[in-house]
């Protein structure tokens, strides 16, 4: 089969697209409002823009009313968030705080419930995942707004530089690598499906040096 997502329905009961790009890293973000409220939630389409010097996006729909996400406006205001990862110990609490919650309520408080304890940014008081293995403070750059066919359509792109990396110590190998399969990261699918790395394999570009640290996308 083919379609044109632009001009024809879908012919299929779930979207191939979402299904199609897939693993995607999940965006775990923490941040505070300039008041003070303390904010986490996942986002799916997260990735990382460049090494030197690093730095990451995320993107973030509108929600059908035309509001923006927390995330967005507590990074655009207070010019930092933090990026947590995701694995697969903490899967219910990343599922639980993707909830929508009335004012007032904290994804904070229902995350403790999963074994979620706080530990707070150097560079400003934004609450990280203690648990989590790796943390990035990143500080904001710049959001690209692009408009959707709907309100939710409409996206948020927001770039930041990585500022501050957290790497728990017992998750880094003898030899100075960050220990993948004992981490255990969860990666969105399509549907309700996620996975989660527990095998790696490598391979080297042919001709590069024995000692390279070349991958597809240049030296790292």
């Amino acid at each position: 089969m083919k379609y044109r997502p632009q001009h024809e329905a879908n012919p299929l009961p779930f979207s191939p697209f979402k299904s199609s790009t897939v693993p995607r890293p999940i965006g775990w973000l923490s941040s505070v409002s300039t008041d003070g409220k303390e904010n986490i939630a996942p986002y799916s389409q997260w990735q990382n823009l460049t090494f030197d010097p690093p730095m990451v996006m995320f993107s973030a729909n509108q929600y059908p009313d035309g509001r923006r996400k927390d995330t967005v406006l507590n990074a655009e205001q207070t010019g930092w968030f933090v990026w947590n990862m995701a694995t697969y110990d903490l899967r219910e609490a990343v599922n639980v705080s993707a909830m929508a919650l009335e004012p007032g309520e904290s994804e904070w408080d229902r995350i403790a419930e999963h074994g979620v304890t706080k530990v707070y940014a150097d560079n400003h008081p934004i609450p990280m995942v203690a648990e989590s293995p790796v943390r990035f403070e990143c500080r904001y750059h710049s959001t690209h707004r692009i408009k959707g066919h709907s309100n939710v359509g409409t996206i948020d792109v927001v770039f930041a530089h990585v500022d501050t990396i957290h790497i728990d110590d017992d998750v880094i190998t003898a030899d100075g690598r960050i220990d993948i399969p004992r981490i255990q990261p969860i990666a969105r699918l399509g549907y309700f499906d996620y996975t989660v790395v527990r095998e790696t394999f490598e391979m080297r570009v042919p001709g590069a040096d024995g000692d390279a640290q070349a991958g597809l996308e240049g030296r790292a």
